[in-house]
């Protein structure tokens, strides 16, 4: 197995749990404020990460700590952004809207690392669009605050991807991943303390979805997005990373006992098939690469 297969295993990995942030998030929110929620992810999922991380921390010079701070204020605005926006508009606008990281991640690497679209990618990029409307855009998508703070939400996201994508070629993946948190936990406590009223959960199913976010979406998530991001590109990231709709819906499923259109199942395919597509392109470059080596 080659190391881009086992990138693309642990990013889908990935992908499932993000899959499953929407639902988390929206449960989270009943009790605590978007502020609020943010610190507490980040800062859990720092602790837990740090505990089982810390020599790769204490090894970290000025450059990991400057980088991990740009990273934590993306990822800040990321998560409040897609709070509010969860707050103003339906999940399925929310659910389209962000997903559009996967168009603008490709677009920011040609404009600013100068990376070149490989065609089977871009084919890849073009239809996984339409798989992402027909899976999740209803027939009233209007315009509205939330839904501009999911656009929002989606050029951060794919400016994450990219930005990390740069970092984890310079320094150590592991600490980059790590002390993110720890930063974007900070800043959203500074947030809190002058916005909100910051407390704890209250019940025990608010409880499980701040844990499942902190651990499961953030320490876990993040971690291994910046260690198998050494091994493939950021466009590729993107394309994995759309699946995140179709395993939301596969959730949603099997613990809401919500059922997809017709219209959605066909989005779920479409979406499926642009990420094979791409993944047969790479195939192929790995096959050449190790007739190479030989």
């Amino acid at each position: 197995m080659t190391n881009k297969t086992k990138a693309d295993l642990m990013l889908l990995a990935v992908t499932v749990f993000w899959g499953a942030s929407y639902m988390l998030t929206k449960i989270a929110l009943d009790v605590l404020e978007p502020f609020n929620l943010s610190a507490l992810r980040f800062l859990i999922a720092f602790v837990v990460s740090a505990l089982v991380f810390y020599k790769n921390i204490l090894k970290s010079d000025i450059r990991i700590i400057k980088y991990s701070l740009i990273l934590a204020v993306i990822l800040v605005g990321m998560f409040i952004s897609m709070s509010f926006g969860l707050k103003y508009t339906t999940a399925s606008n929310a659910g389209f809207l962000i997903s559009l990281a996967v168009i603008i991640i490709p677009i920011l690497s040609y404009v600013f690392l100068k990376q070149k679209i490989e065609k089977r990618v871009l084919i890849g990029v073009c239809i996984a669009p339409i798989g992402i409307a027909l899976l999740t855009l209803n027939s009233q998508l209007s315009v509205g605050s939330g839904d501009l703070l999911c656009i929002l939400c989606a050029f951060l996201s794919a400016l994450h991807v990219v930005v990390m994508g740069v970092f984890t070629r310079k320094v150590d993946s592991i600490a980059l991943g790590v002390l993110q948190l720890g930063f974007a936990g900070i800043l959203s406590i500074v947030f809190s303390l002058f916005t909100e009223t910051l407390r704890l959960p209250s019940t025990g199913i608010s409880w499980g979805a701040t844990l499942a976010l902190s651990i499961l979406c953030t320490a876990f998530g993040y971690i291994v997005q910046a260690t198998a991001q050494q091994y493939t590109s950021a466009t590729h990231t993107g394309l994995i990373l759309s699946l995140e709709p179709v395993f939301s819906a596969i959730l949603g499923f099997a613990f809401l006992g919500e059922i997809l259109s017709p219209r959605g199942y066909f989005g779920a395919a479409v979406l499926l098939l642009s990420v094979l597509i791409a993944e047969v392109g790479f195939r192929k470059k790995d096959v050449k690469a190790k007739e190479i080596d030989v």
